[in-house]
C-alpha cells in the first residue's frame, strides 16, 4: 500500500501503545478520513497488524459503553467520555468531562489512557499500514513506513545519500540498512564521526597519506576511502567537516578521484558515500556545491516526538530483546509506562533505550521508578505532550503552542563534573565524544581535557599493542565494543588501529 494522495485529508488512526497482552502492542485501527464518529469500547473497533485478523481491545478494564471520538470539519476531534466508571486520561492527565483536541494536537499524537491498564495513541495516518520491516528501524507510524520504503528504493543504486535527523533518531542504523540491502553488502561498511577528526590530519584520515607526507608519517597510510573500497563510507556529522576538506570531498563526488596527502597520483574511489547531519547546512558556511552533490537522495529520520505511536513498539522491543533488560516489561509500573509514552524524548530512540536500561536495573533492585529520576534536568528538557503547549485539553478550542524543538543543554562549569559523570556520559554515548559532550553540557575540547585527566579513561596511543589485538579478537573487530572494553574514545581507537594497520570491522 502507498502513501495517501497529497490532496487527501489524513486518516484518523488509533495505535495500541500498551496492553496487558504484549502481542497487541502496535496494532492499529484506521478511522474516518473526514467527519465522522468513532466509538471505542471493549468490543470495538477491531485493531489489527498488517495481514492479520482484527481484535477488539477486549480487556475487562475497558468499558462496555463507548468513548466517542468525533472528527469535525476542521479536523479537530471531540472526545465524549463513556457512561461508566472507567478512568480516562488524556496525555497523562485524568479527565472527567468532554475534551476537544485541535488538529495540531493530534499531529503530535494524543495518548489516551483507558482503565488504568491500556494506552492508545490517537494520531493522523498518512501512509496505509504495511509490513516492510528493516532491522533496527522499528515503528508502525506512517513516517517510518515511508523511511523504510525510501531506504529500499535507494539501496540498489550508487547515489550518495544524505540522512537528516536529530541526534539519536537512527541515522547510523539507516546508513547500515542501506549498505546491508545493497550489492555492496559483502564489502566494508566504514563509519566515522567527522566531529572527532583532528582538523590538521582530517585529509590524511579520509584520503590517506604517503610516507613522509607529514611529521610522524613513517609509513604509507591508507585512508577511509581506501578502507571502504567497494563498500560504503558513512560520514556522520558531515556539518562538522573542516572547511579545507570540503572541496576535496566535492572532487571525489564529481570525478570519483582523490589524491592521498603527499602522493603524486590520483586514486579512483569505488566507495558509496552516505552522509548524515543534525544541522541545517543550507545557506551557512558549509560548501553549498558540495551540499548539492550530497543531496542526490535525502532521507529525513523523524524525531520520536513526531511518531509517538511508535513508542510502545520500541518500548516492548527493548524490554524483550536486550539481555541486560531481562524482559522486565511486567515489572514496570503503569504510571511509569504512561510517562514514557507522554514524554517528548529530545534524545530520541537512543535516550529512550538508555532510560529503560537504567529503569529496569532500578526495578530489579526494588527502587521506586519515576521518569524524572532517570533524565538529567540540566541536560535534557523534560517536556511532555501535556507540558509542551498542548495541555490542558479540556475545553481547548484554540491551537496549541507551535511545535517545539529540543533545547540545547546549558553550558556547565567543568569544576562541577565528577569522574563518575564523565564515565557515565561516555558509556551512555558508546564512547563517542560528541554525544558525551552534549550530555554533559560542555564543549568537545573541554571534554578532551577532562578525559586526559580522568584516572580510568585511557588514551588510545597508551594502550599496549597486545591488549588491543586481544580485545579486537574478543569482539570480532567491533570497535564500539572494543572502545567500551578498553575505556577509550572510539574514534581515537579507530584512528590508532588504522595507523597500526590492524584489521577491524565497523559493522
Amino acid at each position: 500500500m502507498s502513501a495517501l494522495e497529497s490532496d487527501q485529508s489524513p486518516l484518523l488512526g488509533l495505535t495500541i501503545l500498551w496492553h496487558p497482552e504484549p502481542e497487541r502492542i502496535g496494532q492499529q485501527f484506521i478511522g474516518p478520513g473526514g467527519e465522522g464518529v468513532l466509538e471505542l469500547n471493549r468490543f470495538s473497533p477491531l485493531f489489527r497488524a498488517p495481514g492479520k485478523d482484527g481484535l477488539a481491545l477486549g480487556h475487562r478494564c475497558i468499558a462496555r459503553t463507548p468513548l466517542r471520538i468525533c472528527r469535525d470539519g476542521g479536523d479537530g476531534v471531540a472526545i465524549t467520555l463513556p457512561d461508566s466508571r472507567m478512568a480516562v486520561e488524556v496525555n497523562g492527565k485524568s479527565v472527567t468531562d468532554a475534551a476537544y483536541l485541535p488538529r495540531a494536537q493530534i499531529e503530535r499524537g494524543v495518548v489516551l489512557g483507558l482503565g488504568g491498564l491500556v494506552l492508545v495513541c490517537l494520531h493522523w495516518i498518512r501512509c496505509l499500514p504495511k509490513s516492510n520491516d528493516l532491522p533496527g528501524l522499528l515503528g508502525v507510524s506512517s513516517a517510518m513506513i515511508i523511511v523504510r520504503d525510501l531506504i529500499r528504493q535507494v539501496a540498489h543504486t550508487s547515489l550518495p545519500v544524505l540522512l537528516l535527523g536529530e541526534t539519536g533518531s537512527g541515522k547510523d542504523v539507516a546508513a547500515r540498512a542501506i549498505h546491508g540491502l545493497s550489492k555492496r553488502a559483502g564489502h566494508p561498511f566504514v563509519a566515522v564521526n567527522m566531529a572527532t577528526l583532528n582538523e590538521s590530519l582530517a585529509a590524511a584520515d579520509l584520503f590517506g597519506a604517503a610516507k613522509g607526507a607529514y611529521t610522524g608519517a613513517h609509513a604509507q597510510r591508507p585512508g577511509l576511502f581506501a578502507e571502504a573500497e567497494g563498500g560504503t563510507l558513512f560520514l556522520d556529522e558531515i556539518g562538522d567537516m573542516p572547511g579545507l576538506i570540503q572541496p576535496m570531498l566535492l572532487r571525489v563526488l564529481e570525478s570519483g578521484e582523490y589524491r592521498p596527502l603527499g602522493a603524486s597520483r590520483n586514486q579512483q574511489s569505488g566507495a558509496r558515500l552516505i552522509t548524515a547531519t543534525d544541522r541545517a547546512l543550507e545557506g551557512g558556511a558549509f560548501n553549498q556545491a558540495l551540499l548539492r552533490r550530497l543531496e542526490a537522495f535525502v532521507i529525513r529520520l523523524p524525531a520520536l516526538r513526531d511518531r509517538r505511536e511508535d513508542i510502545g513498539v520500541l518500548l516492548l522491543h527493548f524490554l524483550q530483546t536486550r539481555p541486560d533488560l531481562s524482559n522486565q516489561a511486567i515489572a514496570l509500573p503503569m504510571t511509569f509506562i504512561s510517562d514514557i509514552c507522554n514524554h517528548d524524548w529530545p534524545g530520541n530512540v537512543r535516550q529512550l533505550a538508555h532510560v529503560l536500561r537504567r529503569a529496569t536495573m532500578a526495578a530489579s533492585a526494588g527502587e521506586a521508578l519515576t521518569l524524572a529520576s532517570f533524565i538529567r534536568m540540566q541536560n535534557l528538557p523534560q517536556t511532555s505532550a501535556s507540558e509542551a503547549g498542548i495541555a490542558p485539553v479540556i475545553g481547548l478550542a484554540g491551537a496549541p503552542a507551535s511545535h517545539q524543538t529540543a533545547v540545547k543543554p546549558p553550558r556547565k562549569k567543568l569544576s562541577g563534573l565528577t569522574p563518575h559523570d564523565i564515565m557515565s556520559a561516555m558509556e551512555d554515548n558508546a564512547w563517542q565524544i560528541r554525544g558525551a559532550a552534549q550530555q554533559l553540557g560542555i564543549s568537545r575540547p573541554s571534554l578532551y581535557k577532562l578525559l586526559a585527566a580522568h584516572p580510568a579513561i585511557r588514551p588510545a596511543a597508551s594502550i599496549p599493542l597486545e591488549e588491543i589485538r586481544r580485545v579486537l579478537q574478543e569482539h570480532a573487530g567491533d570497535l564500539s565494543r572494543c572502545a567500551a572494553s578498553l575505556k577509550t574514545p572510539s574514534e581515537a581507537l579507530r584512528r590508532h588501529v588504522l595507523g597500526l594497520g590492524l584489521e577491524h570491522s565497523d559493522s
